[in-house]
């Protein structure tokens, strides 16, 4: 088991909006709109692990000098983004303000095809993929020498994947969950409620779509792929196939995390909105090891937990419980601050 452990048991101030903030939809669609724009970030293009396409690591660098082939000692949060996200996303822009504001580092790691550089090989993304992140993570740790994750959506799903898998082996020293679809079945159906299908899955799925088109496909693909209106169709034709998987629901099972927090062993915290317009079965107590703590809001949708403060809307909550429960893992005497978004 993991020498890293909380002190006591974690409890972040409760996430309380204003009643006429805290409807589902309106957390989930208001973020990007109000997050601060995105920082100047470093790019590094390197290949992945099939050593076919190129990611992009984009950093946001703390006010430290490497030392020769010294590890950098402040901290780094390296952050996976959730289903055709970047560094651009919303929550990425707030994460990356709230740990440079604490002078940490900062990293996002993109998934293949996205942050505008396109796949060069027949493999995109799945939400289980899982050596692609101890690929990632093995490259940061050898310059950093305190690695902390935090994946949301599609990204922490492969992150609590990733800690239950890796073990005592996992290359972060704790993690943060967010609005992640830990069990993907009863997540795509929840994505085919009405305004799943109508709001929400044209925003996801369209993107994705106009990537796989360009991807060598056949004439009979490319109109299967056009035709489809659901995430989970696009998950049969395209994303199951080309990953090995024999069916949209063999992915799925293969994919979820949720069959496997049982067996994490350092320390990881998921935060889940019980309002999350993108999420079907969650996390309970009796799925997960003692090295998880739960944390259920009442409100937040999905990766939203905006509220409103001093007159001005707040996105601090995600990022300042998340940075706290890292501080308080490693048992050191670091304040958190973060400001309004």
């Amino acid at each position: 088991m993991s020498n890293i452990q909380p002190t006591k048991p974690f409890s972040p101030t409760p996430f309380k909006p204003p009643f006429w903030l805290s409807n589902a939809h309106l957390q989930t669609i208001l973020p990007r709109f109000i997050a601060a724009k995105a920082p100047n970030y470093r790019r590094e293009l390197l290949k992945d692990s099939l050593d076919e396409s190129e990611i992009a690591y984009d950093f946001y660098d703390a006010d430290e000098t490497r030392q020769g082939d010294d590890k950098y000692q402040k901290p780094l949060v390296v952050l996976f983004h959730g289903m055709e996200g970047s560094s651009d996303s919303h929550y990425a822009r707030t994460l990356a303000h709230a740990v440079h504001q604490n002078d940490w580092h900062f990293v996002v790691v993109h998934f293949r095809s996205c942050g505008g550089v396109p796949v060069k090989g027949q493999v995109f993304y799945q939400a289980g993929d899982t050596i692609e992140l101890e690929h990632a993570l093995q490259y940061i740790n050898k310059q950093y020498q305190t690695v902390y994750g935090i994946g949301v959506s599609l990204g922490g799903n492969a992150l609590a994947k990733y800690m239950s898998e890796y073990r005592d082996k996992a290359r972060c020293e704790a993690a943060v969950i967010a609005s992640a679809p830990v069990d993907l079945i009863s997540s795509s159906q929840a994505m085919e409620r009405f305004l799943g299908r109508r709001i929400y899955t044209p925003y996801l799925l369209n993107p994705i779509v106009s990537k796989a088109i360009k991807n060598n496909l056949t004439e009979d693909e490319i109109k299967a792929i056009k035709a489809t209106n659901r995430i989970s169709e696009f998950d049969d034709i395209f994303t199951a196939p080309r990953h090995g998987f024999r069916s949209k629901n063999d992915y799925y099972y293969q994919a979820s995390a949720l069959p496997h927090l049982i067996h994490i062993t350092k320390p990881t915290l998921i935060i889940t909105a019980k309002d999350d317009p993108f999420l079907g079965a969650t996390a309970t107590r009796g799925d997960v090891s003692e090295q998880v703590t739960l944390i259920d809001t009442e409100h937040g949708g999905h990766i939203g937990f905006i509220n409103y403060r001093k007159r001005k809307f707040d996105l601090g909550w995600l990022p300042s419980t998340a940075m706290q429960f890292f501080v308080e893992v490693t048992n050191t005497d670091d304040e958190i601050e973060v400001e309004s978004a």
